[in-house]
């Protein structure tokens, strides 16, 4: 598995981090920046690593922003994205069980380094649990293809 990751400026020290940890699982990541503390804006890297997720070329991502909202909003207006905010445990392990989300959003403002690792251990590793799961995520398919069919 090769995994997106993207942040702003507020989510550079927690992407290192997340970056070392995913080496460390052998897991490989492409960073798609930001890089350093200079004010950037979150949508720009949110639409890099949810457009890699949405068309395919990347299986899932990564985001941080100083809350991990506006990173959520910006991935999850793309098809196919499942994005979820995760600032504990219980959410990461659901979001992927029950969710297949495709894209874990962590505030790094808002969640510690320790925390957001665990949060991300959990993430890459809970399978999705398939079943009647699948039907209600075929029903969200659903409703991107009447909004895109409606020009929405």
């Amino acid at each position: 598995m090769t995994i997106a990751i993207g942040c702003d400026h507020a989510g550079v020290e927690l992407k290192k981090e997340i970056i070392s940890l995913l080496h460390d699982l052998r897991i490989e990541c492409i960073d798609y920046g930001t890089d350093g503390p200079k004010s950037v804006d979150y949508p720009d890297f949110g639409e890099k690593v949810s457009g890699a997720v949405s068309s395919g070329k990347m299986e899932k991502g990564i985001l941080i922003c100083g809350t991990g909202i506006g990173m959520s909003i910006v991935a999850n207006k793309f098809p196919g994205v499942r994005a979820s905010l995760c600032n504990e445990l219980f959410t990461a392990k659901m979001s992927r069980l029950h969710n297949d989300a495709n894209i874990l959003v962590l505030g790094g403002r808002i969640v510690g380094r320790d925390l957001a690792k665990e949060i991300v251990k959990t993430w890459v590793t809970t399978p999705f649990e398939g079943e009647r799961h699948c039907k209600r995520l075929e029903k969200i398919t659903l409703i991107e293809d009447r909004l895109k069919k409606h020009g929405l």
